[in-house]
């Protein structure tokens, strides 16, 4: 079997696939490299595929008439995107860019749709696992609009730490390279605000930052840090 047909297997929504169902799916799966900073759809554009991360990062956003970018999501190793998935006919709901050289795995919506239809136990299968993400969207959003500016940007960088942390040397590195406007735009807050969060953080020997992303110097005082 395929080191690749191996990672369609560790993705959560065919976790539950058996092998035969598998070789279907890898069978219309097409694999594709993208550069850092390359644009894999943009948002309103026809649907043609839904992507899985194989290796990498992605990051997701909504552009206001203005030209503000609103970024929906960090996406990694694992995860589909878009989050609206095959069930639908809609079009891409936002623009997806990969933020480090990215290895992905594209499935053609019509190719999946036709498989489900010759096969429905597949279809059981994925709205099951569908049903999981659609419960962790959901409370990722409570965090969101449960808590104040500040307290959503420390949430936001143990978020981080959680799904991309690496410890090294007693500190956590998060190799995720983030803009403070991409940090506030990922938050509902400003720039400013992200800018005076992370200065704070930096005197009190939490935090650093560099061009790969954030080094968390101190993970405990960062999870008991409040602000005054």
């Amino acid at each position: 079997m395929p080191d690749k047909m191996e990672m369609l297997r560790l993705l959560p929504m065919f976790r539950d696939l058996n092998q035969e169902e598998l070789e279907l799916i890898w069978g219309i799966t097409i694999p594709r490299s993208y550069k850092k900073r390359t644009i894999v759809f943009t948002e309103g554009s026809d649907k043609e595929a839904v992507y899985f991360i194989q290796d990498g990062l992605v990051k997701a956003f909504k552009t206001d008439e203005n030209g503000n970018e609103h970024i929906v999501s960090f996406l990694k190793t694992g995860d589909m995107f878009p989050h609206t998935g095959f069930f639908n006919q809609n079009p891409y709901p936002a623009t997806a860019e990969v933020i480090v050289d990215t290895q992905l795995l594209a499935i053609p919506v019509r190719s999946f749709e036709q498989l489900l239809t010759n096969i429905p136990a597949i279809s059981m299968k994925l709205l099951r696992a569908m049903s999981e993400k659609i419960r962790e969207l959901q409370g990722k959003l409570q965090e969101l609009t449960g808590n104040d500016v500040q307290d959503r940007g420390l949430l936001f960088l143990i978020k981080l730490a959680e799904n991309y942390g690496t410890l090294r040397n007693g500190s956590v590195h998060i190799d995720v390279p983030m803009t403070n406007q991409e940090f506030a735009d990922t938050i509902g807050s400003t720039r400013e605000t992200v800018n005076r969060l992370i200065n704070q953080l930096r005197k009190e020997d939490i935090l650093e930052t560099n061009r790969n992303g954030y080094i968390i110097r101190d993970y405990e005082a960062l999870k008991n840090w409040s602000h005054k």
